[in-house]
């Protein structure tokens, strides 16, 4: 079954691109879940400090305190939001990484269905092989019980 050969090379080769596909998969997997922890603890901090800091704010105070207060809370939601682009760049790489690890699995099966379809057809052209000479020696032997029966027939006459 040399003529496989080059078939299951191929299949090594598409099965060590499928598992690289996988890996960056599973990369891609892992920072979107980071991303989106980052995003959540950015999200509840901001709203815990709004809570902490606004209703002080409500009472009579210092003008610059609740100047800083502002400014912070503006770096706060520019942090929210950049991290909210960052989420949504973490998706989008996890969703090409999952669709070049499903073309790289469809190669894969591809390969093993083809490789699968040879050693079919390769089975059925042995028996149809042995088939033909299990036949022709069939008919050897029925011409030789014929020609061995036939009166006046001597075995050198054959």
């Amino acid at each position: 079954m040399s003529a496989l050969q080059p078939l299951n090379t191929l299949l090594e080769q598409t099965t060590v691109a499928r598992d690289a596909a996988l890996g960056v998969h599973r990369n891609a997997l892992n920072a979107v879940a980071a991303a989106q922890a980052q995003a959540t603890q950015l999200a509840e901090y901001r709203q815990e400090y709004a809570q902490r800091f606004g209703t002080q704010f409500q009472r009579a105070g210092a003008i610059e305190l609740l100047q800083c207060y502002q400014g912070f809370m503006v770096r706060l939601d520019e942090a929210v939001s950049q991290q909210q682009r960052l989420l949504a760049q973490a998706v989008e790489r996890g969703d090409t990484a999952k669709a070049a690890l499903l073309n790289a699995e469809l190669r894969v099966a591809s390969v093993r269905k083809l490789i699968e379809r040879r050693i079919a057809e390769a089975v059925r052209t042995q028996d149809r092989s042995d088939q033909k000479a299990t036949d022709e020696l069939a008919s050897r032997a029925a011409w030789l019980r014929l020609a061995g029966t036939a009166p006046g027939a001597t075995l050198g006459a054959v």
